[in-house]
């Protein structure tokens, strides 16, 4: 049988199961299941373990290997579990060799049990320190779409984050690889190329002369004339450089789509979460953002419930929605990660977190209803994803019928249902 990797959490891990698919194919291996784990939250993690459990009573004959964040930051908790047969760390997972070790470990053991440290193959991911140019290797999310890892590894210690200590230090890939990446998926018929990494921001500051990522983006644009959609993921507004707005402003081949990672609007909240920017930072950057690119899409992560909150200062967050006009707003209910400093810190109750992320949910409706009722009747440029969906260049959603994946077809929004825009007929 396959190789199937089930995926959690974000979108870079999205990028790189596919890498890892390609990767333990290439080495051989057969009926082997691959989790790429999460760890941003306990919820997360549980829902890791949940998957492994059911997949082995799906599959009871075949391998199961974890990895991931959660597989990088608690190896011995997965080892311990009785369907896990191998665990990766994060930094292997992106390398064949990994793979052909695994096999061979698993022929070696075939008809003897495996002890728990032997499942283990997990490096120091905070001695990891090249650029890693494999993380260039884009991947196909379908026809249209594909991804380019540009970075890797965060340097900041936001106190409520775990996963600095899943992926390491912040290391970039040269840009040079990148343009290269990027012109090869543009030339195999790549419509739309989206550029990924864990703190995507800070891309750059390990390479030499510290180039920054407007740069990259002003590159990639120069030098691949010929593609047609570029697409940045989350990024830290305090951290955007004048070369990255400059483009914003200038190429409409830079999709008007950015995330942002905002996480509060309250400026106590802020310095507890040991962020680098205010509210107001957040608000103003947005001002600014938008006076370039007047129809930009926001969006942005919130967290609900952080320690020490109280209920003015959840208010302020919810302001927060409005004050920067957010389309899109991921809801996190406040989770404490073991050894971060949140963890330590004053808790607020349960049921307070669940009902704050119930009411920072409603607004985010409320403002994707606000931008779904704004689009119609404009017209837009809807890269066909499948078929039933495709999404305007501000990343919204439009519903479909009829049309062939891959294709970029101009439409005028007619309606909307409360989750995706109609086009006329």
């Amino acid at each position: 049988m396959a190789v199937d990797v089930v995926t959690f959490g974000c979108r870079l891990n999205a990028s790189e199961s596919e890498i890892i698919r390609r990767n333990a194919s290439g080495a051989g291996l057969n009926d082997v299941v691959i989790v790429n784990s999460c760890a941003v939250t306990n919820e997360a993690v549980a829902q890791a373990r949940q998957s492994i459990r059911r997949l082995r009573r799906e599959r009871p004959s075949a391998r199961i290997v974890v990895t991931g964040c959660a597989a990088q930051i608690q190896p011995a908790m997965f080892a311990e579990m009785a369907e896990v047969d191998r665990v990766i760390g994060n930094d292997d997972k992106m390398r064949g060799e990994a793979w052909r070790e695994a096999r061979t470990a698993f022929a070696a053991a075939a008809g003897f049990g495996i002890a728990n440290t032997e499942k283990i193959a997990v490096a120091d991911i905070m001695a990891v320190r090249e650029t890693a140019p494999h993380l260039a290797d884009g991947f196909q999310s379908g026809l249209p779409r594909a991804f380019v890892q540009v970075q890797n590894g965060c340097d900041h210690r936001c106190t409520f984050c775990i996963i600095p200590f899943g992926r390491g230090n912040s290391r970039s890939v040269p840009m040079g690889a990148v343009v290269d990446q990027v012109r090869a998926l543009t030339e195999a018929g790549h419509v739309e190329i989206v550029l990924t990494g864990v703190d995507l921001t800070s891309y750059g500051a390990d390479l030499p002369g510290a180039p920054r990522l407007g740069g990259l983006v002003r590159r990639i644009l120069r030098h691949v004339p010929e593609v047609r959609r570029l697409r940045i993921s989350s990024i830290d507004s305090i951290e955007a450089d004048r070369d990255l707005l400059d483009v914003i402003a200038d190429d409409e081949r830079l999709m008007p789509h950015l995330h942002l990672s905002l996480q509060s609007g309250d400026d106590m909240i802020l310095k507890r979460m040991k962020r680098r920017h205010s509210s107001r930072d957040a608000i103003e950057f947005c001002a600014q953002v938008r006076r370039l690119r007047p129809d930009i899409a926001f969006g942005a992560d919130l967290i609900a419930g952080f320690p020490t909150e109280t209920e003015e200062m959840f208010a302020r967050s919810l302001d927060l929605v409005a004050d920067c006009d957010l389309t899109f707003v991921h809801v996190f209910p406040y989770s404490p990660r073991p050894g971060t400093p949140a963890a330590r810190m004053p808790q607020v109750a349960g049921d307070v977190i669940r009902d704050r992320a119930r009411r920072l949910r409603a607004a985010a409706e409320a403002a994707l209803l606000r931008r779904l009722t704004a689009e119609v009747g404009a017209t837009r440029q809807v890269l066909i994803e499948s078929a039933t969906q495709g999404r305007t260049e501000h990343f919204i959603p439009v519903a479909i019928a009829g049309e062939t994946p891959g294709a970029v077809r101009t439409f005028e929004m007619a309606d909307h249902d409360g989750a995706r825009l109609r086009p006329a007929v």
